[in-house]
């Protein structure tokens, strides 16, 4: 077996903006696995938040060695040794995994949903996200999303209010909220959300900063819209500590390691009753391929970084009007676009 690793920036269409910053480009880390003529393709999207960049990536994944494997079917063997190489490094991570699951469906000749035995008549609506901006884009940008029938907007600015009347002037589709850890302050958070609960709101994501967890149980236990978890939960082991302070966790792949740990975190938030949302960075098609690959086990779904680029590197999952269509293709379902493709090797 061989690595080979490719750089890519993908190109937003608008600067994407969310209360910890905003970028208008976002540097991805394609994964190629070769082994026995078969290519299987992963991605590595790194955030600062989790203290990855481009140059965190390729450092990481330039110290694995899959050739001691004989095959990529030795999935735990191999992605052990991979976690084991050091801590962190989620994304870098992630692209193994993606790889290797894209390698084994190719080599069985069947979609990674079915390697799974999952349902593919079950799929969940993936809503659009809106980032933060100026009431003039803020308008051009939901006009521009008429056709998603769910949106996913994001808040943590002291114009929030205005903001989500602005929007409402505009459209009454129900939304999702995310304010990324930015209402630090429990009662603040609290009046936030309580004007949401009339606004046709269907959740709201991560209101206040990670290591407030007690504020945010006792935020939960006064409202009436569900909480759900994102940057409290990574993997599967901090699952437990939050299941009391939140309705529901948004999985990503990028942050938890990839397919395998998304799959031990459904079944765990399953047992304790908590909803399940997969989401994403600004990603290729080929990491949102392989989140919709687990779509019959989710509650909901935020699949759209490929959606919010010019330049995808691959085709993939289809987005029609929010539907999510999983590629009869298989392993994950994508195939290189050779107008964006052509970049040598790292």
């Amino acid at each position: 077996m061989e690595l080979k690793l490719k750089l890519y920036n993908l190109k937003l269409r608008h600067v994407f903006r969310i209360s910890r910053g905003e970028e208008s480009i976002a540097p991805i880390i394609i994964v190629e696995l070769h082994h026995d003529g078969i290519v299987g393709y992963g991605e590595a999207a790194p955030s600062m938040r989790y203290d990855e960049n481009e140059n965190t990536v390729i450092n990481f994944l330039k110290k694995i060695n899959v050739s001691k494997f004989d095959s990529p079917f030795e999935v735990d063997l191999i992605l052990n040794y991979v976690n084991n190489i050091d801590s962190g490094n989620s994304s870098a991570k992630c692209g193994i995994d993606l790889a290797i699951h894209d390698w084994i469906g190719k080599k069985l000749k069947i979609p990674i949903s079915n390697y799974f035995g999952f349902d593919r008549s079950i799929l969940v609506t993936s809503s659009f996200t809106i980032g933060i901006d100026s009431e003039e884009m803020l308008v051009q940008k939901i006009n521009e999303a008429e056709e998603y029938p769910l949106l996913k907007i994001k808040l943590g600015t002291a114009d929030d209010k205005k903001l989500i009347k602005t929007i409402r002037k505009i459209t009454d589709k129900p939304f999702c909220v995310d304010a990324n850890e930015a209402w630090q302050d429990k009662n603040y958070a609290l009046e936030q959300i309580k004007f949401l609960e009339d606004q046709n709101i269907i959740f709201v994501e991560q209101p206040m900063p990670e290591n407030q967890i007690d504020d945010t149980k006792w935020l939960r236990e006064k409202v009436n819209l569900p909480l759900i978890a994102d940057e409290n939960v990574k993997t599967l082991i901090d699952i437990p500590k939050i299941a009391n302070a939140f309705d529901g966790i948004n999985i990503k792949l990028m942050k938890c390691t990839g397919i395998r740990e998304a799959m031990r975190m459904i079944h765990t938030s399953q047992a304790l009753n908590l909803k399940i949302m997969m989401g994403c960075m600004i990603e290729s098609s080929v990491a949102i391929s392989a989140g919709a690959q687990l779509l019959p086990m989710l509650n909901y779904a935020d699949l759209d970084g490929n959606v919010l680029i010019t330049n995808d590197p691959f085709s993939g999952i289809k987005n029609e009007h929010g539907n999510l269509t999983i590629s009869d293709f298989p392993g994950l379902g994508v195939e290189p676009n050779e107008k964006y493709f052509a970049t040598t090797y790292l």
